[in-house]
């Protein structure tokens, strides 16, 4: 078994590409309208579907807005240097929730910036994490 997606619902779904794919540098890998069900699906990512899990952007016609929940956490993204990764996206107009730096309790080294319909991605810089496969599976 193998992780294929994350859906998430969004309001505008060309502005929603536009972010993932100018601010975050996925590619789209697909779209289709779906006039029956009356919602477009988006697939976006940075590999082939069959290669990596991707997100699936879902935009059910007329419904421009959506509470996030409180059960939803966010989207991690490792990059090789978060503190460029906010700053670029930033000035892509992306919006910072935090900035770069080392965790409170810990050394590795995040930020969180937020999409257009107000989801939180996490920026996790490479070599920087307090953990690994090994200990996690050690740990059993």
């Amino acid at each position: 078994m193998r992780i294929l997606h994350t859906m998430l619902r969004v309001g505008d779904l060309d502005r929603s590409i536009d972010f993932y794919t100018n601010v975050l540098g996925m590619q789209l890998l697909r779209r289709k309208d779906y006039p029956g069900g009356k919602f477009t699906l988006a697939f976006v990512g940075y590999d082939s579907e069959d290669k990596a899990a991707v997100l699936e952007l879902t935009y059910n016609w007329g419904v421009e807005k959506y509470e996030v929940g409180s059960g939803y956490g966010h989207i991690a993204i490792e990059v090789d240097d978060a503190y460029a990764a906010c700053d670029a996206a930033a000035a892509k107009g992306g919006k910072v929730l935090r900035p770069a730096g080392p965790m409170s309790h810990g050394t590795t080294v995040i930020a969180f910036i937020e999409d257009p319909d107000g989801y939180p991605i996490e920026f996790i810089q490479k070599g920087t994490a307090g953990w690994s496969e090994g200990s996690v599976a050690s740990s059993k």
